[in-house]
């Protein structure tokens, strides 16, 4: 049924109390149970049909009943022979349980009078009319809000077991406007783009309702746009078909265009649709950095963009690609350019610096990632990998005009997945090269300013007055800054702070400190001479903490890392840091972080190797900076693992790292600190500080496991592997295989992982480190699990069972037991299976491991789930789920919602585990396309149950092609899932 169409409450309003009906903080609830209260007190309501008198009475709001009424509604045609003396009963006990007043009698007669914000039906109704306003006025995401607070206000069924006519009838309407109210829900989720949320709800309602269309063109349309197409098409088969049997009808005509616009791959399905005038978008980003205040010229270029820019609304898109040398203000001409276009971009402007100068440029993928947040979607609904990401970017911008700026742009292959694909969008990207194979693309080259434009900015900035006195010598300072705007400013930003020196005697610094670096083109050497200017003019400590700070990798750096870098207290760094802000060589990225240009940093790394005096100080820099992560990533190690001895077999550390009131706090420095933690550890793969920096890639290991950094974790894990290869360093190269298995594992690549497993162990016991030999059988053991081998996981992790006891580790004994729990039941010993998972509950328990106890009930309730105790399997896999989720482990919630869905599906309750499986899908699970294909049959198996058999078929396929792709032994399963359906 339309939403339009559904059934409504109708519009009650009570008399207005006075005084004598002040219901005293009295509360009514209807949309569940009926229940009474009084501040936070319950009232009894008695029996049946007294709840019976007590529900009419309420769903009148204020309006007198008479007895007969009454009398109909609780009994219907056959009252009993006693029926008013029951009535004037149930009133008497109601009255003495309701404040004076609220319950009266009249005109033979009974009537309830309280506010109408004391009854959740009431309060339901008020959100439901603000949620309709607010669409009407265009605020989609504060219609979807106020919906689903009205829908929070439901507690199951509503007049929950109470008897009579009157309830029933009640009881039908009510739940037939809460669906109307959950399918207007569910329709502006999909136009606020949360299509992956919605199909896990709506493929349990369409399993709950079957004949509801409405719900089914909803979840056709949420997963069409999540890029399942088959199902999509699956779902109206199986509705027809459904239709057809049951009521001897077709689909109503929406539902048929919909398929034919599936079919037909309509571009206009992605997008949401128009909202009334106005129209805002879901979410309006604004992320442009501020425009400068003393912008200066450039005056065709602005001309030039602008009208670029203003032809987005009728074309395809509209992208302007500027290039030129560093420092030339290809960043400040866009970001005003920008500024000035805001109004021709209502639904917000995007905005990213690629880092495409500097060694290690953003992934698309990544910025992809936060594109879409900051476009309202949710994390869990963020795709995996770099093609599900664009086309849910493009999708999600589809009917917005939004503003994209790709800031210092590496290549045009960087940028092309991040530019929007449907008109009324406009992207301006600036790079260092011209990007002449970026189709479409109107390129824009910026030379230097001309020499009065470059004199305007110097004037800006050092003053008309000081400028017109030295008018020659101004000419002369611009003039060696080679007219850069990044040279100038930085050159008048040290003459405005300086009010004794005059401009002819930075002219003549200028001429005097001219230094050539060999890191950089011959196109900078302007810029060059100007970084000389500035950091000449630096305090010697200030300059110190210029030069080692630009040794250190990474995106930024925070105030506590640059402590460990300097070797000061905090509060000395931080002077030392914002003296650098001010001098415009050192940016604030936020409070307490800090960042280089990247041509700054170029130049402070040279600086480094030129002056700092004695040379070995650059290396006790970057050692600091490691032991720094190192110590700090121990720690957080430890309270997310208490008892778990590797922190015991880290290289030891001479810089203090930070301490961490709770586990919160460690796990936010941790992610908050993962790029550039990981960062430091590739740098230091390279050098003599190897075997700290692979150390510190296992005391990070929750980053492999997260999701969020898992590629990020592998690339620095496979630079540890090659350098320790090519140094010879046994223990090191052991302790980074051991890493490089993680990795793998985590990806369901377990032919890698066996083979890094397989030479970790070898390395490990030529070196006689005895831990990462336990590590290593534990992890064969797993790959021998995954691969069938069952016998060989049994051997493997018994051995990593007895190393972990002989080492001492309790957290590697629990985490034995659990795998073989694993391998126990996949050969058939379920109460063997578990007995071993609860023994590793047991032990995570008594140590205070939270984190990998998570692990342990989630193997109790695989194996709990094999004997059929349901209840308690689904009690273990939901501890473990909350638990998984507070840590921030991504992708073991998403396994964990499969396995609760396969719960789900062997106690016969297929909607719920059709609901749980979906879910998995939208976060993603450990192992990879060979788990999600798993996902994948559990889902068509659930949908199959539903009736469901077209969008079965669909699933099915899926998993057959991932399964065929990466060889994996359930191939067979979708493949006879398949057979008996093909046939018929």
């Amino acid at each position: 049924m339309d939403r339009e169409d559904g059934p409504r409450v109708p519009e009650q309003r009570a008399p207005q109390p006075g005084p004598a009906m002040d219901g005293g903080g009295l509360r009514f609830g209807v949309l569940g149970p009926v229940r009474a209260w009084r501040g936070g007190e319950a009232l009894p309501s008695g029996s049946p049909q007294q709840r019976a008198l007590l529900a009419a009475l309420l769903l009148r709001d204020g309006r007198t009943a008479t007895a007969a009424e009454l009398i109909d509604g609780i009994w219907g045609d056959e009252p009993p022979s006693q029926a008013l003396a029951a009535l004037r009963t149930y009133a008497s006990r109601l009255r003495k349980v309701l404040p004076p007043n609220v319950l009266v009698s009249e005109s033979g007669g009974y009537a309830i009078r309280v506010p109408a914000d004391a009854l959740d039906l009431n309060l339901a109704q008020e959100l439901a009319a603000g949620a309709e306003k607010a669409r009407a006025g265009g605020d989609r995401d504060r219609a979807r809000t106020l919906l689903g607070e009205s829908l929070a206000l439901w507690d199951g069924e509503p007049l929950a077991s109470v008897p009579g006519p009157y309830a029933e009838t009640q009881r039908a309407r009510l739940e037939e406007w809460r669906l109307t109210l959950l399918e207007a829900r569910l329709d502006l989720d999909l136009e606020c783009g949360h299509h992956a949320e919605a199909v896990s709800e709506l493929t349990a309602l369409t399993a709950a309702y079957p004949l509801r269309e409405r719900l089914r063109e909803l979840l056709m349309l949420a997963l069409y746009r999540g890029g399942r197409q088959a199902e999509a098409l699956a779902v109206y088969a199986d509705t027809r078909r459904l239709l057809a049997d049951e009521l001897g009808v077709d689909p109503r005509p929406e539902l048929s265009r919909l398929q034919e616009r599936i079919l037909r791959a309509d571009t206009e399905l992605a997008r949401a649709a128009e909202a009334p005038s106005p129209a805002p978008a879901v979410s309006r980003p604004a992320q442009l950095p501020a425009t400068v205040p003393d912008f200066t010229g450039r005056d065709a270029c602005v001309r030039e963009l602008s009208d670029r820019l203003a032809t987005a609304e009728g074309s395809v898109m509209a992208v302007s690609a500027l290039a030129g040398i560093g420092g030339v203000g290809k960043t400040t001409l866009a970001v005003h350019v920008a500024h000035t276009a805001r109004p021709r971009f209502p639904d917000g402007q995007l905005y990213v610096d690629l880092q495409g100068a500097g060694a290690r440029a953003a992934e698309p993928e990544t910025v992809l990632g936060a594109f879409l947040r900051a476009l309202g979607t949710p994390d869990s609904a963020v795709p995996d990998t770099l093609d599900e990401r664009a086309a849910l970017y493009r999708s999600t911008l589809a009917g917005r005009r939004v503003l994209v700026l790709l800031d210092n742009a590496r290549d045009a292959a960087q940028v092309r997945p991040l530019l929007p694909g449907t008109e009324g969008c406009a992207a301006l990207v600036t790079s260092r090269v011209r990007m002449v194979d970026l189709a479409g693309a109107h390129l824009v080259d910026l030379d230097v300013m001309s020499p009065e434009e470059a004199l305007q900015l110097f004037t800006k900035i050092v003053g008309e007055e000081r400028v017109r006195a030295e008018r020659e010598a101004a000419l002369d300072v611009v003039a060696a800054c080679g007219f850069l705007p990044l040279a100038i400013r930085i050159a008048a930003s040290r003459l405005a702070a300086r009010r004794t020196w005059t401009v002819s005697v930075l002219a003549a610094k200028l001429a005097d400190e001219r230094r050539r670096l060999d890191e950089l083109q011959a196109g900078d050497l302007a810029v060059k001479a100007t970084f000389e200017l500035g950091y000449g003019q630096l305090e010697p400590a200030q300059a110190r903490a210029f030069r080692l700070l630009g040794l250190a990798d990474g995106p930024d750096i925070s105030l506590a890392a640059a402590s460990a870098v300097l070797d000061l207290p905090p509060h000395d760094a931080e002077d030392l840091l914002e003296a650098l802000v001010d001098t415009s060589l050192l940016e604030s990225a936020a409070p307490g972080r800090y960042r280089y240009h990247d041509l700054v940093r170029l130049y402070a790394r040279a600086c480094a190797d030129r002056d700092e005096q004695p040379p070995a100080e650059r290396e006790s820099a970057l050692s600091r900076l490691l032991d720094f992560y190192l110590s700090t990533a121990s720690r957080v190690f430890a309270m997310e693992r208490p008892g778990d001895r590797l922190v015991d077999h880290l290289e030891p550390t001479a810089y203090e790292g930070l301490s961490f009131a709770d586990r919160q706090e460690a796990l936010d420095w941790l992610y908050t600190e993962a790029n550039c933690l990981l960062a430091c550890a590739r740098q230091a793969a390279a050098g003599p500080r190897l075997r700290r920096a692979v150390d510190l890639l296992w005391a990070a290991q929750d980053l492999a496991e997260s999701g969020a950094n898992s590629k990020l974790y592998e690339a620095a894990a496979l630079a540890a592997r090659e350098a320790a290869r090519a140094s010879g360093d046994a223990r090191a190269e052991g302790r980074a295989r051991t890493s490089m298995t993680n990795v793998h594992l985590v990806a369901g690549r377990y032919e890698e992982a066996d083979r890094e497993a397989r030479q970790a162990a070898r390395l490990a016991e030529s070196a006689q480190d005895a831990a990462p030999v336990y590590w290593a059988d534990n992890d064969r053991g797993i790959i021998a699990f995954n691969q069938g081998r069952y016998a060989d996981a049994e051997k493997r992790l018994r051995s990593a069972m007895e190393g972990s006891r002989a080492d001492g580790n309790l957290p590697g004994e629990a985490s034995a037991l659990c795998n073989l729990s694993r391998t126990q039941l996949a050969v058939g010993r379920v109460p063997e299976a578990i007995s071993l998972a609860r023994q590793g509950v047991d032990l995570y328990v008594r140590i205070g491991h939270q984190l990998r106890l998570a692990n342990a009930q989630y193997a109790l309730g695989v194996a709990l789930t094999q004997a059929r105790h349901h209840a308690e399997a689904l009690e273990q896999l939901a501890q473990a789920l909350h638990r998984f989720e507070t840590n921030r482990q991504r992708l073991w919630a998403g396994t964990t919602h499969f396995r609760i869905a396969q719960t789900h599906l062997s106690a016969q309750r297929a909607a719920r585990a059709a609901q749980h499986a979906e879910q998995a899908l939208a976060i993603g699970c450990i192992g990879g396309d060979r788990i999600r294909g798993n996902v994948l049959i559990t889902l068509g198996r659930a949908l199959e149950r539903l009736g469901q058999t077209g969008r079965a078929r669909a699933c099915w396929r899926e998993a057959l092609a991932l399964h065929e792709q990466s060889g994996a032994a359930e191939a067979e399963e979708a493949r006879e899932l398949l057979s008996p359906l093909s046939a018929a």
